[in-house]
């Protein structure tokens, strides 16, 4: 593994990873947090619709699957919002109908022989600049987002009534959450590919809560917890010549087995 540290590709692999592993960690605990593992479950999927536009009209995937995952993500907001009894149904109805646009604009894109493969299981090392430019720049935002309004979404984040009594605008933090959840799945799904997506944000997660005490310190241990699944499944990947985002996933869940099993003992 040391001599291909040598080709760029590589290279690109593992800061893709490395940014997109902290990406998962920070969002992932607020997902958690937030009980939106089914929203964003469903923002995921509705995002294929977001690749089937990109390939369909030419525009950079990122920006496609950005723009169709945002969209989603405002309309799941504001169901939970004002139609919180209907919330299964319409996630259901995102999740499907999002699929199914992208399939069908798949099958309308002229001359394009689609790699549906790399898409629902990711395709890391295909990284290239523009990719990293736009998870660094995602980073970036969450990091101020973070360092701005850490005490709102805190409190937003577990006991919403309290936060509303002091005067925070819960319903915007919620979909300010959602939004950014929903772009950190389209950076995911370059790492890991649209199926296997939720078990990156939320597995790291698990094991984080159980060695920390604030949402502070989850979010970052879970990211180093992240990084480390991930260097793993990349080196097992590239060894083996395996799909790097089924590495990564084995990998998680593996650790998250023998966590449970040390947990059950101690």
């Amino acid at each position: 593994m040391i001599e291909a540290l040598s080709y760029e590709f590589i290279q690109n692999a593992l800061i893709a990873g490395i940014l997109v592993s902290f990406i998962s960690g920070i969002i992932g605990s607020l997902i958690v947090a937030n009980r939106m593992v089914f929203l964003v479950g469903g923002v995921a999927h509705a995002a294929y619709g977001g690749i089937g536009l990109a390939l369909f009209t030419g525009i950079p995937l990122f920006l496609g699957t950005s723009l169709f995952a945002v969209l989603a993500a405002l309309f799941m907001a504001y169901i939970t919002i004002k139609e919180r009894d209907k919330t299964d149904i319409f996630i259901g109805l995102i999740w499907a109908v999002g699929m199914a646009i992208g399939i069908i604009l798949v099958d309308l894109t002229p001359g394009y022989n689609v790699d549906l493969m790399s898409y629902l299981f990711g395709s890391i090392l295909a990284v290239d600049h523009e990719d990293l430019y736009f998870m660094a720049a995602l980073f970036v935002l969450i990091l101020f987002v973070l360092a701005f309004w850490y005490k709102d979404i805190l409190a937003v984040s577990y006991d919403s009534e309290y936060a509303a009594i002091r005067g925070i605008n819960v319903k915007l933090f919620f979909t300010i959450i959602l939004i950014l959840s929903a772009l950190s799945v389209v950076v995911a799904i370059k790492v890991v590919g649209l199926i296997l997506v939720i078990a990156l944000l939320t597995i790291p997660i698990y094991i984080a809560q159980y060695l920390c005490s604030t949402l502070y310190s989850m979010m970052f241990v879970s990211g180093f917890v992240a990084t480390l699944f991930t260097l793993v499944g990349l080196w097992l990947s590239y060894t083996y010549d395996l799909t790097s985002g089924a590495c990564i996933i084995l990998v998680a869940a593996l650790s998250l087995l023998f966590f449970m099993l040390w947990q059950k003992r101690s």
